[in-house]
């Protein structure tokens, strides 16, 4: 055998360069990566079920602090030293990257709160009252903060446009401005400031919440009559200048864009307007799928099935309510529809790979 030949089979046996020493990716692996789910714990032990699904190739986790049944109770974050372990313990249960995410947007909207022990930070509609360069002071230290204690996706920030009557965007000062100009600025500066900290940021809630008269969290939402394709602009200033990690999508329903589904569930939204018109080729991460506007009008089977095939390629369950879902629930589904040629396989091959390249920066 040659000197040569030696040397190439050192280089492969260090390297695990074998293809029969590494384990083959199932379909069940790819699934379950496309899969951000949340769960009740603040701390990683044995017995909770999370460590299961992780080691079942979870895609990645979203954190509270309130407990939502049990008001004085928590569901992750009680303080700094604790999350920081938490998370720590959560990326430790498999050598995959994790994406963990909360809510941080500032304002009203944050997980990460003083009476915790955490720094606060002002609305975005307080944050466009002041110059550039004290939003990059703030976002600067949101970021670092989310960094220190393991938190590696934020979904935030808002970029849907002010308007004045909206209760759960203009009402909670979540936009920057009724300004398309002003929106998307402010929100590069946010996502600039994340990218320091290699924190990643979801844009949101395409294709524009603000001009809503209702809540999807409560129910069904219709902009039919009051959206504008001026609420699209923030999203494509910030494709065009390559300022978006991912975006999160709308349960908003609008005849306009699409007669018979909502956003979420849209081929012609998130396939035919986001990809083919507006030309992005990231990831597209669902709002929580548990919101009364997709949960009450829609199957889980439906949902996920129409979810996938409109575009989408991460699935959000943020387990608030009473009766939590097992991502074994979820890939189970996902698998039989595979099964019955309802989802095309290689949807999921496309969503895996953007999914890992986004992963790739964390």
């Amino acid at each position: 055998m040659s000197f040569r030949i030696l040397i190439l089979l050192s280089t492969l046996l260090l390297s695990g360069g074998f293809a029969q020493d590494r384990k083959p990716l199932s379909l069940d692996d790819k699934i379950a990566s496309l899969v951000v789910i949340g769960f009740y714990g603040t701390e990683v032990t044995p017995e909770n079920v999370i460590v299961t699904e992780i080691e079942k190739g979870l895609g990645g986790v979203i954190l509270f602090d309130q407990d939502p049944l049990h008001k004085m109770g928590r569901k992750n974050i009680v303080n700094a030293a604790q999350l920081t372990k938490l998370n720590a313990d959560l990326q430790a249960v498999m050598e995959t990257k994790l994406l963990i995410c909360v809510d941080e947007e500032g304002g009203k909207v944050a997980r990460l709160k003083a009476k915790d022990g955490f720094s606060t930070f002002p609305s975005a509609e307080d944050v466009a009252k002041g110059d550039e360069k004290s939003a990059s002071g703030y976002y600067d230290a949101m970021a670092e903060m989310l960094a220190e204690n393991g938190i590696n996706t934020n979904f935030a920030p808002s970029v849907d446009l002010l308007f004045s009557y909206n209760p759960i965007i203009a009402g909670k000062k979540r936009s920057y401005s009724s300004d398309p100009e002003v929106v998307s600025k402010y929100a590069s500066i946010f996502v600039e400031e994340h990218r320091k900290n290699h924190v990643v940021t979801v844009i949101k809630h395409f294709p524009g919440h603000g001009s809503s008269k209702g809540d999807s969290h409560k129910g069904f939402t219709d902009v039919t009559n009051t959206w504008t394709s001026k609420e699209l602009e923030p999203f494509m200033q910030m494709i065009e200048a390559q300022k978006v990690d991912m975006i999160m999508t709308a349960h908003i329903f609008n005849k306009h864009l699409d007669g018979k589904y909502p956003a979420t569930l849209s081929y012609k939204v998130n396939t035919g307007l986001l990809r083919n018109q507006m030309h992005y080729e990231g990831v597209i991460i669902t709002d929580d799928l548990q919101m009364a506007a997709i949960h009450k009008r829609y199957s889980l089977k439906e949902t996920v099935t129409l979810a996938l095939n409109s575009g989408v390629d991460i699935l959000l369950f943020a387990n608030q309510l009473a009766e939590p879902l097992r991502l074994e629930t979820i890939v189970d589904v996902v698998k039989q529809q595979i099964k019955a040629g309802k989802i095309n396989e290689s949807q999921i091959d496309e969503s895996y790979a953007r999914v890992q390249k986004l992963k790739e920066r964390l």
